[in-house]
């Protein structure tokens, strides 16, 4: 081989190699009981966790592992945080112009559970409503989408913005957050128009005894079609189902009663809309 042409393809090689490298270095920051993982597609990583099974990690709040299967050679360990609505306090925190990560967020709030919102736009700015304490932000989606709220009396709802669409002559919430499309409604699988491309994937849910549910799949694993299946074909009993702002916005941190940190997902991007629980 002439060296030129020897130089050229050693070159090429270098610049493959070196361009990987950098895709990896924009991998999330991701830890298991405090022990920093570096590969997003083992996700939450139940390697070393006992998989289906509750743990409880602080009084009303249960974290569980799973391993979930796409169609085709697509999996991911899901984490799966079960809340009672009755035992915690949930509210969504908005700062567009200081937006912060998953860590950030946690020792600013105080949460026991953190999870990214829904989406916003290039601005920072919800697309959707948005009330944080209180305060609200942006405008309601109208006929399509859906809302996690909290009511004046504390009363955390879910529901399709379809079937119930928002009235602000008659509601009085403290807390919202907007996003879409619903993927479960009433125990079933909804139908929408959504590309087929993989992502991150964060999601709220009720389950039919009315408990709260965080769903995050951290691995590029699997399109919004395959997460409606695999959410209705779960044990997890789900009544509603909403997906939030997945991709690089896809976070969660959980620690228990004792202060433990038991898992942190960082999002890629910096979140200016978080959902804490306490």
């Amino acid at each position: 081989m002439p060296a030129a042409r020897h130089t050229l393809l050693l070159t090429c090689v270098l610049a493959l190699l070196g361009s990987l490298l950098m895709a990896c270095s924009a991998l999330p920051n991701i830890s298991v009981n405090g022990t920093p993982i570096t590969n997003s597609q083992n996700s939450a990583n139940g390697s070393d966790q006992q998989l289906n099974v509750w743990q409880t990690v602080s009084p009303g709040i249960e974290l569980r592992y799973e391993r979930w299967k796409g169609p085709s050679t697509n999996e991911d360990t899901m984490v799966i945080v079960r809340m009672n609505p009755a035992q915690i306090h949930l509210s969504v925190h908005y700062q567009p112009t200081q937006p912060l990560s998953v860590r950030e967020w946690t020792k600013e709030t105080g949460a026991h559970v953190l999870i990214n919102g829904g989406y916003f736009d290039n601005n920072n700015h919800p697309t959707g409503l948005l009330v944080s304490n209180s305060e609200v932000h942006g405008q309601s989606y109208s006929a399509f989408g859906g809302m996690l709220s909290v009511d004046s009396q504390g009363n955390i709802r879910l529901r399709s913005l379809s079937a119930h669409p928002y009235d602000p002559d008659n509601e009085q919430l403290q807390q919202a957050t907007q996003s879409s499309p619903m993927l479960i409604e009433n125990g079933q699988r909804t139908q929408f128009n959504a590309n087929g491309a993989t992502e991150r994937r964060t999601i709220v849910a009720q389950d039919k005894q009315g408990r709260l549910l965080f769903i995050i799949s951290s691995g590029v694993s699997f399109s919004l079609d395959e997460t409606a299946d695999l959410l209705a074909s779960s044990d997890l009993s789900l009544q509603t189902a909403l997906n939030l702002d997945g991709g690089a916005s896809t976070g969660i941190y959980v620690k228990d009663s004792a202060n433990n940190e038991k898992v942190t997902i960082d999002a890629i991007t910096a979140l200016p809309i978080v959902i804490a629980v306490k």
